[in-house]
């Protein structure tokens, strides 16, 4: 079996796989420098679920952040559930700092779009930090994501939740039907990650990466970058993800 089978069966069994240092320490530390800058400048405090610093669209505050869309080590794992016409929902970022709490558990796709054969979304966390218990490392339920339900029923005592501990660089990729959530906090420093959802054509942008998107870092990206974004016609074209035009 090759690594990547193992990840992809690991991801139908248990509903989540960690590849370890994916970014090595010194492009991770770059990045988090460009995401620390990036909260100065646009970052909003966040409530829902739990409390944590957020930035959000990413692809439009800096270039850095590109190389996560149609990263090697990622692509294929998201191409074999999602096919390739798969679009880039969103590229945020969830910062936990000392004191923020544990985050609700949840899956990230609706009630009605669960589907124990085919997940209509994946999300890929960018861990820009060693991750820890004490830092607040994410939190996900083994199994979760073939129970048929978006939220964990009140009054359910989990038994079995799995951290996501993993070396800086690393990227836990998962079913976006598994039930997860951020750790709490309890160090002297901030747990700084990056969240890339990825959903089937069908599904629209969570954030639209046009939006604001400067004209000048186009032919910098990729070709897959731009299939993913919806950009191989540029930012003036229809752009909506359900349409093959853009």
């Amino acid at each position: 079996m090759t690594e990547n089978e193992k990840e992809i069966l690991e991801i139908e069994v248990y509903g989540f796989t960690i590849l370890e240092r994916v970014l090595s320490e010194e492009e991770a530390d770059d990045m988090r420098e460009a995401l620390i800058r990036c909260e100065k400048e646009v970052g909003e405090e966040h409530t829902h679920r739990g409390t944590a610093r957020h930035v959000y669209n990413l692809p439009t505050l800096d270039r850095i952040f590109h190389q996560t869309i149609d990263h090697p080590r990622t692509l294929p794992i998201l191409e074999h559930f999602l096919e390739e016409s798969m679009i880039l929902g969103s590229l945020n970022s969830r910062i936990v700092r000392p004191g923020d709490g544990y985050q609700d558990l949840h899956g990230d796709i609706p009630q009605a779009m669960l589907n124990m054969d085919s997940p209509v979304m994946m999300n890929t966390v960018w861990m820009l930090d060693e991750f820890t218990s004490e830092i607040g490392a994410t939190r996900c339920v083994p199994g979760s994501h073939k129970s048929g339900r978006a939220l964990p029923p009140k009054g359910l005592d989990l038994k079995h939740v799995a951290e996501a501990i993993a070396p800086i660089g690393s990227v836990l990729v998962f079913n976006g039907q598994t039930w997860h959530g951020g750790g709490r906090n309890t160090g002297d420093r901030n747990r700084h990650a990056l969240f890339g959802h990825y959903r089937k054509l069908m599904c629209l942008f969570q954030l639209d990466p046009h939006d604001d998107f400067p004209e000048e870092w186009l032919d910098g990206l990729t070709d897959r970058q731009k299939q993913l974004m919806r950009m191989t016609k540029g930012l003036g074209a229809p752009h909506a993800a359900n349409s093959h035009l853009a």
